[in-house]
């Protein structure tokens, strides 16, 4: 398997993982998880609650573009250190983003999603060549 794919499966996961500090601070919400229903407990966040709630959302949103690229250029036989280094550059630019917006760093989280979706479409690019 090569790095671009092991990227692809770890951005999947990261779905999985901004979820966490989402479902932590609903259980902090003030009534626990609401498990019957989240989306109503999830609208009355405030805070990093709401912030949490915005980085898994927005996780959700980029994954399909990535997905897209690395899938795009594999099937292009794209190999090498552009594909290896831009696939790691979405990875980094997620964690960093995530961090940054649960610590509240709006500039530099827009600086992360910025480099994020840039590497995105790199990957797509390099199916054209």
């Amino acid at each position: 398997m090569t790095v671009a794919v092991y990227c692809l499966i770890a951005a999947a996961l990261m779905i999985v993982l901004t979820k966490v500090p989402l479902a932590w601070a609903m259980s902090k919400e003030g009534r626990g998880y609401d498990n019957r229903n989240p989306r109503q407990q999830q609208a009355r966040l405030t805070g990093f609650g709401a912030r949490a709630l915005a980085s898994h959302q927005n996780m959700i949103e980029a994954f399909p573009v990535f997905a897209a690229g690395v899938l795009l250029a594999l099937l292009s036989g794209a190999t090498g250190s552009w594909l290896t280094g831009l696939a790691l550059a979405f990875v980094i630019a997620r964690v960093v983003y995530t961090a940054c917006y649960l610590a509240d760093l709006h500039a530099l989280r827009s600086i992360a999603w910025v480099v994020g979706f840039g590497a995105s479409v790199g990957l797509m690019v390099l199916a054209l060549f």
